[in-house]
């Protein structure tokens, strides 16, 4: 058992390094730059070693989503311990959600989608992952902002946030759009501050 654990370990952090390779190459090369070869090179891993792992590419980069989804969702749960109080707890919320789709993570997401748009196959396993992507980041929202599900108007603020921040996303695509999406977000959070009703 004991000489297992260290292969193990080794295993999982191969696995860990080609999907952190995978994204990074979605976001910065594009789709078709992103093989199952080109992420091994980047992660420092052998083809076979990557292949053992994911053998095809449509494998390798639907788990490299899930797997940097899950935990850059963990890692903003994390922070929610932590926010601050009173009306600059909506602002932080806002800007922490709409750093999620200016990152390299949406940025890859943003390649898997274009390319599904052509593919009838790759669009199967792309769309009930985005499904569950946006279901996700909605909950940590909700949590995030203490407001009530439950009420019909808190659901549409709340997924119009994410509308929004999705739209700053694709903006921030070709241009650093920054400085507007900076005071965007503060006049957001600022009507989110006065309609968004909350929990008790």
């Amino acid at each position: 058992m004991t000489s297992r654990e260290p292969k193990q370990d080794r295993s999982r952090a191969t696995r860990q390094r080609l999907l952190e390779a995978t994204i990074d190459c979605l976001a910065t090369q594009g789709w078709d730059a992103t093989t199952v070869t080109a992420a091994a090179q980047r992660a420092g891993v052998s083809r076979g070693a990557a292949q053992h792992h994911f053998p095809a590419r449509e494998d390798l980069i639907t788990a490299a989503l899930e797997h940097m989804f899950n935990a850059r969702m963990s890692e903003i749960r994390a922070e929610s311990t932590q926010l601050p109080e009173g009306p600059g707890r909506t602002e932080y919320v806002v800007s922490r959600v709409v750093d999620y789709y200016t990152g390299d993570l949406f940025k890859a997401a943003l390649q898997v989608w274009t390319a599904a748009a052509a593919d009838p196959g790759l669009r199967e396993r792309i769309v009930p992952l985005e499904a569950k992507f946006g279901r996700t980041v909605h909950q940590v929202a909700i949590e995030m902002l203490g407001a009530d599900d439950s009420d019909p108007t808190t659901r549409r603020l709340v997924q119009a946030t994410l509308d929004l921040a999705r739209g700053l996303g694709l903006a921030d695509v070709l241009t650093d759009d920054s400085p507007r999406r900076k005071n965007i977000v503060a006049q957001w959070a600022t009507t989110l501050t006065h309609s968004l009703p909350r929990t008790p």
